[in-house]
């Protein structure tokens, strides 16, 4: 069987990638999901304090007027993620 394997750069950094990359600004409280094979964004989300792992999966969190609520899960066996500062 053969693997291609895909590598991005992000702020500097060569990421090995899988089939996406999860990156989350701690600082700024952003979540980004980027293709592995071309760096597109898939999605984008403002307001989340905190990703989850969960049991196979990332939980991304984002807050709301009154509580904070999952808005996005995605597999662990075939995403990377990235924590920013």
């Amino acid at each position: 069987m053969f693997v291609r394997m895909v590598y991005i750069n992000i702020n500097k950094k060569q990421i090995k990638m899988m089939n996406q990359v999860l990156v989350f600004n701690s600082t700024e409280k952003t979540v980004t999901l980027l293709s592995a094979f071309d760096g597109y964004k898939i999605y984008s989300f403002e307001n989340v304090p905190t990703v989850r792992i969960e049991s196979g999966y990332y939980e991304v969190m984002q807050k709301s007027t009154n509580s904070v609520i999952p808005v996005l899960r995605v597999p662990v066996a075939n995403t990377n993620m990235l924590i920013e500062k």
